[in-house]
């Protein structure tokens, strides 16, 4: 987690930082929205989006402890009044319909197996002509290489990607309207890249301090990988978007 947020900003547990939740809000007019975030994470866009943006924003996590350090951190931002979190269970979301403007996610579908039932529980929580809007890590269309089925077991987490075009099939599929899905893959390519070199080299002892050295090896070997999956074309990022239709 620490280590995270040195690569990508205190509260992040993705790339992007502040610059990642104004392109994910781009074109919603968020001041005094109610806005849902799934896979919140620590909290730092939820804080982003109420301090820079004027929402009110309910975050939602699988992971106590990623929730419980967001609460900490909110308070002690004194956003608690606009920003509140919430530790969920995989599944329905608890909120009842029309209950949200704007739902975002940034790597939480990327990670979410049964897609088309999330996005009918999203469309379902969100008010009429409210967006949908997502950050996420996609795969190619090509089979999985020798080199992405390492990454995965460095990485030891469950990945359920799909194609940019699939993503964008589904969210029709599931009744949005004016989707799209835009391949962001080249900025994060470059940048992946920098966040290698900079682990393996000035962030290396602190690295090494916090995980000790055969976790921090880890760290950095995983890095590696990761950012050649991305240089490949096999690993891929993009924004997508999508609105509930207006009724009547």
């Amino acid at each position: 987690m620490q280590l995270l947020e040195l690569l990508w900003g205190a509260g992040y547990m993705a790339p992007g930082g502040p610059g990642n939740v104004a392109r994910l809000l781009d074109g919603t007019q968020p001041a005094g929205k109610r806005i849902l975030d799934i896979g919140c994470g620590i909290g730092g866009p939820a804080r982003e989006m109420a301090a820079a943006h004027g929402a009110e924003v309910v975050g939602i996590d699988l992971e106590q402890p990623l929730i419980d350090k967001a609460i900490a951190d909110t308070a002690a931002a004194g956003l608690d009044e606009n920003v509140r979190f919430e530790r969920v269970e995989a599944g329905p979301l608890p909120f009842p319909g029309d209950e949200f403007d704007i739902v975002v996610s940034s790597g939480a579908m990327t990670q979410t197996p049964d897609k088309p039932a999330m996005f009918a529980e999203v469309l379902r929580v969100l008010r009429p002509g409210g967006h949908f809007r997502c950050y996420e890590w996609f795969r190619s269309a090509a089979d999985y290489s020798g080199d992405m089925h390492y990454w995965f077991e460095l990485e030891g987490l469950t990945y359920e990607m799909v194609t940019l075009e699939q993503f964008a099939a589904l969210l029709r599929e599931a009744g949005f309207t004016d989707v799209e899905v835009m391949d962001a893959s080249g900025w994060y390519r470059a940048e992946s890249q920098c966040e290698y070199e900079l682990i393996r080299g000035d962030l290396y002892a602190t690295v090494v301090d916090k995980l000790g050295q055969a976790d921090a090896d880890h760290f950095v070997e995983n890095w590696r990988m990761l950012a050649r999956v991305c240089e490949a074309g096999e690993l891929l990022q993009g924004y997508s978007r999508g609105r509930a239709p207006e009724r009547g």
